[in-house]
């Protein structure tokens, strides 16, 4: 019986198929050794008062209409920190990106979102932004531009916001600033939860607007003239 001599491949050949296999190796090693990103959200102190609702029934939720209803517009935010990674200060005129530290969503709509969350549970209302809602329930439009939101690692973070209350089938509107400062300590985690306690104050000024808009409005039905808009609301120190 006889065989075949097979021809060798040529030597060339064989160093490329080598040099290939050998940098698939180094860049699938390179692959996992790369850092992996860590997400932040600013909603997270909304998870055990959600979740204490979320154990009622679901009649109890949803058979009593709120009195009046909230609309929190899409916030503005400084373009330099609008992107999902996290952009701290290192100075008075510099900043740095932050690769592997960022946000689960763009800035403003984690503002929005946490903000929506806070305000509907301190007034038990519903935000019905983006749905519809019966012409006869009185709503309430919040808008915020968030004129600078500033991260210093270690020392503290900064929300400085102009915001406005306005009835959306009337005339009054309250137009307020706040600025709130949160000092934190060292670490990403211990920056975002300034953040987060920073928006809860905003939040609480906001949610009294609300009410002295809405009290206000009560107390001038049946009477002639638009009524006096209440001023900006404070925070007791």
């Amino acid at each position: 019986m006889m065989f075949a001599r097979l021809p060798r491949p040529p030597r060339g050949l064989v160093r490329g198929v080598a040099y290939v296999g050998a940098l698939a190796g180094l860049v699938a090693m390179t692959a996992c050794s790369s850092p992996s990103s860590r997400f932040y959200t600013l909603g997270a102190d909304g998870a055990s008062a959600g979740a204490s609702a979320s154990a009622a029934p679901v009649s109890a939720r949803t058979s009593a209409a709120p009195a009046w209803l909230i609309e929190v517009a899409p916030i503005d935010v400084p373009p330099q920190v609008a992107k999902t990674q996290l952009v701290v200060q290192t100075g008075p005129t510099q900043v740095q990106v932050l690769e592997q530290e960022r946000w689960a969503s763009l800035p403003g709509d984690e503002i929005r979102r946490a903000l929506s969350t806070s305000l509907t549970q301190q007034l038990g209302t519903i935000d019905v932004y983006g749905t519809a809602y019966p012409d006869a329930t009185a709503v309430y439009r919040v808008s915020m531009n968030v004129q600078r939101f500033e991260s210093w690692p270690g020392s503290h973070a900064l929300i400085d916001a102009v915001w406005s209350v306005r009835a959306v089938r009337g005339a009054g509107v309250m137009t307020c600033r706040s600025v709130v400062s949160e000092p934190v300590g060292g670490g990403y985690d211990s920056l975002v939860d300034g953040h987060r306690v920073a928006l809860q104050q905003v939040s609480l000024q906001i949610a009294a607007a609300v009410r002295a808009m809405a009290s206000a409005s009560s107390a001038s039905q049946g009477k002639s003239g638009v009524g006096s808009v209440p001023g900006c609301p404070s925070l007791a120190s």
